[in-house]
């Protein structure tokens, strides 16, 4: 597997750097939004009200919605939560978002409505100084060998053009299919098999200069620290939200913290 494409924003990296310097910065991931869960989504546009709109910046690190089959497909929950990062973006908070293993094929039209900028998959920026390597989290899992084979065929540009010239109605029976499917085949594996592999995440690690990683995908929130190159290095594994409970991952002038958040704590 060659260098990842890692990137700074459409912004040079001296004036990425000022704008995130002393600043408060937000991370969440894995947050599954769906009509069929609308405490979840309730409980994401209250955050959005909330606790985001005190941030200089958000970052979106994948899975924000529990599938995404086209920025076509227009439904009231997609207006809701487009209509909420537009309000967060246009009050100043900067929204940057990735994609995940279930809404890779959100477009420049979810994020132009939305006033997000899509991040690539991994992204490097740098908070007071510190390399930050940002990434989904799904590269990390390189065990589980099948789903990487599966990954790389539907990230494939021409797969994503042919199935998004299918009608609406016939990507939603596919990707139905491809649910049941999935949770098939994560039944039948370990959950060792399904989370990350240590050397594939220092070797991201390492290429990216950066000696701490915040990322998402498994659903095992923690804060692991290890040697990387006889330095202390930190992997931030961002939480799944749940109807009751999400959780983000804050930073501020130095400093990280795990703030949970629910109903009772972020009424208007």
């Amino acid at each position: 597997m060659g260098s990842p494409n890692i990137q700074m924003s459409c912004m040079g990296a001296e004036r990425e750097q000022a704008r995130l310097s002393t600043q408060t910065s937000l991370f969440i991931s894995d947050l599954h939004l769906a009509s069929e869960r609308p405490a979840t989504v309730e409980l994401f546009l209250a955050f959005l009200r909330g606790p985001a709109r005190s941030a200089a910046r958000l970052f979106i690190l994948g899975d924000l919605f529990d599938a995404w089959i086209g920025d076509d497909d227009q439904t009231p929950m997609h207006y809701a939560v487009i209509s909420g990062l537009r309000t967060l973006s246009d009050s100043g908070t900067a929204c940057a978002l990735m994609h995940g293993n279930r809404d890779f094929l959100i477009g420049t039209r979810f994020a132009r409505a939305a006033g997000c900028r899509l991040l690539r998959d991994p992204t490097r920026i740098e908070l007071d100084g510190e390399p930050l390597l940002l990434m989904h989290g799904d590269l990390l899992c390189t065990d589980d060998q099948p789903y990487q084979r599966f990954r790389r065929k539907i990230r494939n540009p021409l797969v994503k053009r042919l199935f998004l010239w299918k009608s609406l109605d016939a990507r939603r029976r596919i990707a139905a299919d491809y649910r049941r499917q999935s949770g098939k085949a994560m039944a039948a594996k370990t959950m060792e098999t399904m989370d990350v592999n240590q050397n594939e995440v220092a070797r991201r690690m390492q290429l990216a200069k950066s000696q701490r990683l915040v990322h998402g995908h498994t659903h095992r929130p923690a804060d692991h620290e290890f040697l990387l190159n006889g330095r202390r290095a930190i992997r931030h594994v961002l939480a799944d939200w749940h109807e009751d409970r999400g959780e983000f991952l804050k930073y501020h002038r130095n400093s990280w913290q795990r703030v949970i958040i629910g109903a009772h704590n972020l009424a208007e």
